[in-house]
């Protein structure tokens, strides 16, 4: 410090460029922009007239400018490749004149000549080298001296951390990119697995077959209708694709049999649900609802359901969601017993049975997709699945909507 000492009418100078760059490692702006504006501070500190600010990287090592001023010929974005020696003596040395020893600390196989830079100042956290300050001709004649280097030094410290703070961003950033990147890629596979599953799931029975396909996306539609996030509309389409993997150990005649089931085949049909449970209770899922759904989609508001007679407050959202997608997607298909009912008739009886038997959201969110198939003049993905026709007007299901809402309203009327 004794030099600065000496030399006062620079010490003002270092000092507010100091507060600025203190204020720049926290500034609300691109990385870039503070780049920039922190190399031409320190340059107005050291008038200079020439200066780039560099990033380090690891693999490989090199430094990436970020921010230049002043050079004639200077790339848009100048690369100096690191051999291991200029990595250690960079690692280990302070702000210095260069003087002719470029080599030391830049190798010459980038896209800028060292001998263009007078000076440098390592960046470095904790030991850690992070990036550098190069100089080159400043607006008076002479070099650098002493002094010059001290301030240079001071000032490289808040300049090294907001560097820091951006390459710590950038890789978080990236690492979280690539997560996403693998987990959609996981998902997708799931997605493609699950369907096959589903495919298998419904292959005992003609009447049945596309059924639990159909679920899971029917799920899925009106999970975004509701404004679900992506995971969870993911879930519920998986878990609708996997609602049924119990009736894998039902005897498939009683799947064809044309009229009602007797009590004891009626029981095991309605076991598919904890067979089922029994099946993927151990299976790590990325979406954890999955036994749940599948044990309680035959499960209904008002505790009538089975094989828990749960009520509306104990089933998870996913599970009244898919018990409504498994509902209406078995009374708009044909059955061995009966002809499927017409949307209209369909939809009636939903909104009918709600909030009784079914999630009152969740049947909102059912007319609100409908209402767009009924709506829509683009070619864009339907909700109902072609071998259902929409025979429902726009204004009935209008009506449906509000008779919903009223029966939402006055549910204390409709107990069951």
């Amino acid at each position: 410090m004794a030099v600065v000492n000496h030399n006062l009418p620079r010490l003002l100078p270092a000092f507010e460029a100091l507060a600025d760059l203190g204020n720049e490692m926290t500034a609300d702006r691109d990385f870039i922009t503070r780049a920039e504006t922190m190399l031409a501070r320190t340059m107005q500190a050291l008038d200079a007239r020439e200066g780039a600010l560099f990033i380090h990287s690891d693999r490989p090592a090199m430094l990436t400018s970020v921010a230049a001023f002043g050079f004639a010929l200077f790339p848009q974005s100048a690369v100096i490749p690191l051999l291991p020696k200029n990595v250690r003596a960079l690692n280990h040395s302070q702000p210095m004149v260069l003087a002719g020893t470029h080599e030391r600390y830049f190798s010459a196989n980038g896209n800028v000549p060292p001998g263009v830079f007078q000076c440098v100042a390592p960046l470095r956290v904790n030991a850690k080298l992070v990036g550098a300050v190069t100089l080159g001709r400043r607006n008076a004649e002479g070099g650098y001296d002493e002094a010059d280097l001290a301030t240079l030094g001071m000032l490289a410290q808040p300049i090294a951390m907001a560097v820091q703070n951006h390459v710590l961003a950038h890789t978080l950033e990236h690492r979280i990119a690539e997560n996403l990147r693998l987990l959609a890629g996981l998902h997708s596979m799931y997605d493609h697995t699950l369907e096959a599953f589903a495919t298998a799931i419904d292959a005992k029975d003609a009447f049945t077959r596309g059924h639990s396909l159909r679920v899971g996306r029917y799920a899925a539609a009106v999970g975004e209708a509701m404004g679900l996030d992506p995971a969870q509309v993911t879930g519920l389409r998986a878990a609708g694709y996997l609602h049924d993997v119990g009736k894998v150990n039902v005897d498939k005649h009683l799947f064809k049999k044309p009229g009602a089931l007797e009590r004891i085949e009626f029981q095991e049909m309605a076991d598919h649900t904890v067979m089922g449970h029994q099946i993927v209770a151990g299976v790590e899922f990325p979406w954890p609802q999955i036994p749940e759904v599948v044990r309680s989609h035959h499960e209904r508001a008002d505790g009538s359901g089975y094989p828990d007679h749960l009520h509306e407050s104990e089933m998870p959202l996913a599970v009244r969601v898919v018990a409504l997608a498994d509902s209406f997607d078995a009374m708009t298909s044909e059955r061995s017993y009966r002809q499927p009912l017409s949307l209209g008739e369909t939809l009636t009886h939903i909104v009918r049975s709600t909030p009784g038997k079914f999630d009152a959201e969740a049947v909102q969110a059912l007319l609100v997709q409908l209402r767009r198939d009924a709506t829509r003049k683009d070619s864009g993905a339907a909700f109902l699945e072609p071998s259902v026709p929409m025979t429902v007007a726009p204004r009935d299901l209008d009506q449906l909507a509000a008779d919903l809402n009223f029966r939402i309203n006055n549910a204390r009327a409709y107990s069951a």
